[in-house]
């Protein structure tokens, strides 16, 4: 068999194990990090061997700065055996430019969303099956995630992509992502993860103005309903959230005063990628008993500035900012069969970011992993699209 016909096989096989990947991300940690790898690796066979180009949305190299900063950072780190280890994670945003050029077709990247749409499904529904009739009182239910704040950051994503698919998707399949949204969102509150639960707030706001500004007024409406209707824990959960004295809020106030004293004592590249939590230890940082048990700050901003410090965080904002753009931009053309994908990244975009005040979500390589397939979708959509209407000019 020639070289030529291997690589149209691995040109076909791409987009099918991206599918897989999004079929077992909600299932299964080690069987999705399974077909990412052999992902990775047919598209970088395509690469070396010419048979694809090396082609990247033009935000990507805000993130290819960050990556190089963590290099560097993790050279200089206070304990660079460590801090190199963890730099494996940075292979995660070749996600990018492999899901950009690994989709060829329109029906490859609906094929993707359907997969997503049943691994959604799955870990939505045993996940409401576990909370019935296995959960403790009070537990904090993780599906098949090994930690809830993974689980809950995964459905956040998950729920961000069905409402935007139910409210700017053309098809009837739309009304399967409207009930998934909605058996979601209930499996996001037995999570109790409140930085998720504002997350898809304000997810929800960012895709009801898309779709129709005056159904704005719903969401409190909606999310006074949800309140009244929760069970007792879900309540007091809810109403912690506006009481400093509450034992996690302050501790994250404890990480925030520890997280500038850190960055002021290492500014330029931090103390290293995943040493944080060796550095506050210290008894200088201020840091309780209970709070040194953690391994990061709970938020995206100190963190990344204080384990790889100020310019890091930098690219980091370019990087976040440059999307948030092209999202726009991209929104504006209202194009019907680009629209949904990017009106989902924009919303998981913010989502996002509002809940990674207080959580270090970005630090999560699940939640990850799917975040950068979401937001690097609507720009391989619209390059499809262009390159479609290129050659039917060309006949």
């Amino acid at each position: 068999m020639s070289i030529k016909s291997h690589q149209i096989k691995i040109l076909a096989v791409l987009p099918v194990t991206l599918m897989f990947y999004l079929l077992f991300s909600m299932i299964s940690i080690s069987i999705s990090q399974v077909f990412l790898s052999i992902s990775l690796l047919c598209w970088l066979i395509l690469l070396l061997t010419k048979k694809q180009k090396f082609l990247v949305p033009p935000f990507f190299w805000a993130m290819a700065v960050y990556c190089i900063f963590s290099l560097i950072s993790s050279f200089l780190s206070v304990n660079p055996e460590v801090s190199l280890k963890d730099c494996r994670e940075l292979l995660l945003f070749l996600i990018i430019p492999m899901v950009y050029t690994g989709f060829s077709r329109e029906k490859e990247i609906k094929n993707a969303s359907l997969a997503l749409l049943a691994s959604g499904c799955i870990t939505i529904l045993y996940s409401i099956f576990y909370f019935i009739f296995k959960a403790l009182p009070g537990e904090r239910v993780a599906g098949f995630m090994g930690h809830y704040m993974t689980q809950a950051g995964l459905l956040l994503l998950f729920s961000t992509m069905a409402l935007s698919m139910l409210l700017f998707y053309r098809n009837k399949v739309r009304f399967l992502w409207g009930l998934a949204f909605l058996l979601s969102t209930i499996a996001l509150i037995f999570t109790l993860t409140r930085c998720a639960w504002i997350g898809i707030i304000v997810a929800s706001l960012v895709l009801l103005f898309l779709y129709k500004p005056k159904a704005l007024i719903i969401i409190p409406l909606i999310v006074g309903l949800i309140f009244l209707l929760s069970p007792k824990n879900v309540k007091k959960r809810a109403l912690s959230s506006f009481s400093v004295k509450s034992y996690s809020n302050a501790q994250r106030i404890e990480y925030l005063h520890a997280g500038i004293k850190i960055i002021k004592d290492f500014p330029l590249f931090g103390t290293g990628p995943d040493t944080v939590d060796m550095v506050f230890k210290n008894p200088k940082y201020g840091l309780s008993e209970e709070a040194k048990r953690n391994v990061h700050l709970h938020n995206n901003f100190t963190q990344i500035a204080a384990e790889r410090g100020i310019p890091t965080l930098l690219a980091w904002l370019v990087f976040t900012i440059w999307i948030f753009i092209s999202l726009i931009k991209l929104i504006k053309t209202k194009d019907s069969s680009v629209f949904p994908f990017a009106a989902a990244s924009l919303a998981a975009l913010l989502a996002l970011i509002t809940a990674g005040m207080f959580e270090y979500n970005f630090g999560d390589a699940e939640i990850t992993s799917l975040f950068l397939y979401m937001i690097a979708v609507p720009f391989t959509l619209e390059r499809i699209l262009k390159d479609k209407t290129q050659i039917n000019e060309h006949k």
